[in-house]
């Protein structure tokens, strides 16, 4: 636990999983800017949101962007490791998140902060339905330009002329197309000053705004030449990897899956749009397939993309978790994998090393895990470490397929 010091109260926030060796925080300048502005504008004058009160607006010299009121009802979309929603526990908070890891880390923050109050701030996916009304919407700005667009259409219906709009993100994540969103869906919209390399977003809601649905999700077709998904069509909610073209990564990976038959259980982890497990199906109609990711718009996706090109005979089930989270040991044939290695801004391997082991527990003794990724960096070494062995399948000046088979 790494301790975060906040107008609102020191906290004690981790990521989720807690992985010790990594020492990344849950929290960073962006998240800290905002709660302070909150406390250098808040309107609310109740005794317990008083207590938590630790410094005034001239000690903070944050900059105003009106009077924020925050009796009413407060939403916070894309809080990545729960340190807003922790922080605001007190007013109950609804926080909209994609990030099933980012749930998990709110409620493991929350627990050790603020356990009165937990019970209060209500988590939900980009996939439910938002609240009806919103007074404060406070947004996260995510990596991902796609996601932001999907949910302020979502949101926009809820937001009000008098709704409180505070958007916060470094400044390498707010370009000019980030305002223009707010700009665009919601109403007029400024920045605030680079503070410790954050900035904040100030959206004033325009009244009769011509409210529009959001374009995503979105299709498109796959080239030919990349086996039994050729020319499938593939289904993208917002925020997904590469949604608007089939990756180079998971091209390669097509063009040499395994061929197999009959009634195989096959696990594309860290699913995406679904279509790695997908061509799986399509090539092995006996088998069953267990599409899982952390992302609750990727889970929906792939799911869309199964569901308009498989066979309905063939079995499937779709788990949004922490990888294979829930997944019986031994219960697997073949892995399917292309692992992230960036965790928002930093570059990791620590996603890698977690799904490479639940893998290895979910095979059943000879079944395989595949994995493309990048040739520099080098999961061959920790796949013949954790399997005792490791072949390259294919490879190209960039990526190389490798295949592990447990013994």
């Amino acid at each position: 636990m790494i301790r975060c010091t906040t107008p609102w109260g020191d906290l004690e926030l981790t990521r989720f999983p807690h992985d010790p060796r990594e020492q990344l925080r849950a929290w960073d300048a962006a998240d800290t800017y905002l709660l302070r502005h909150l406390v250098d504008t808040r309107a609310d004058t109740r005794p317990e949101a008083r207590a938590a009160v630790t410094r005034t607006a001239a000690e903070s010299g944050t900059a105003a962007g009106g009077a924020v009121d925050l009796s009413g009802t407060v939403v916070i979309v894309g809080d990545r490791w729960g340190a807003l929603s922790t922080a605001l526990a007190a007013y109950a908070p609804t926080q909209i998140s994609d990030s099933f890891l980012a749930q998990q880390a709110t409620r493991a923050n929350l627990r050790r902060n603020a356990p009165e109050a937990a019970d209060g701030v209500r988590l939900l996916s980009t996939r439910d339905t938002p609240p009806d009304r919103i007074d404060v919407l406070l947004v996260r700005v995510p990596k991902s330009l796609a996601l932001l667009e999907d949910q302020l259409h979502r949101l926009a219906p809820a937001v009000h002329e008098g709704t409180v709009v505070v958007g916060t993100g470094m400044t390498t994540e707010i370009h000019t197309s980030t305002l223009h969103l707010f700009e665009r869906i919601l109403g007029p919209t400024r920045t605030s000053l680079a503070e410790k390399k954050a900035r904040l977003i100030f959206c004033t809601p325009a009244p009769g705004r011509t409210r529009t649905p959001s374009p995503w999700p979105i299709r498109y077709a796959l080239p030919d030449g990349i086996g039994a998904a050729s020319g499938r069509t593939v289904t993208n909610h917002a925020g997904v990897f590469c949604a608007e073209r089939l990756d180079i990564g998971t091209r390669f990976l097509l063009q040499h899956l395994p061929a197999r038959h009959g009634p195989d259980r096959v696990i594309d982890l860290g699913c995406g749009n679904g279509v790695v497990g997908t061509a799986a199906a399509l090539a092995n109609p006996e088998s069953s397939v267990l599409f899982t990711d952390e992302s609750h718009q990727a889970v929906a996706s792939a799911e869309a993309t199964f569901r308009a090109n498989a066979d309905p005979a063939t079995k499937a089930d779709f788990l949004v978790a922490d990888g294979l989270t829930g997944v019986p040991p031994d219960s697997a044939d073949l892995v399917l994998n292309n692992p992230p290695f960036h965790s928002h801004q930093a570059t990791t391997d620590a996603t890698a090393r977690r799904m490479f082991a639940a893998a290895r527990a979910a095979l059943r003794p000879g079944g395989e895990l595949w994995v493309v990724g990048n040739r520099h960096l080098g999961y061959h070494v920790r796949l013949r470490r954790l399997f005792g062995s490791c072949e390259t399948v294919a490879s190209d000046p960039k990526f190389v397929i490798l295949r592990a088979i447990k013994r």
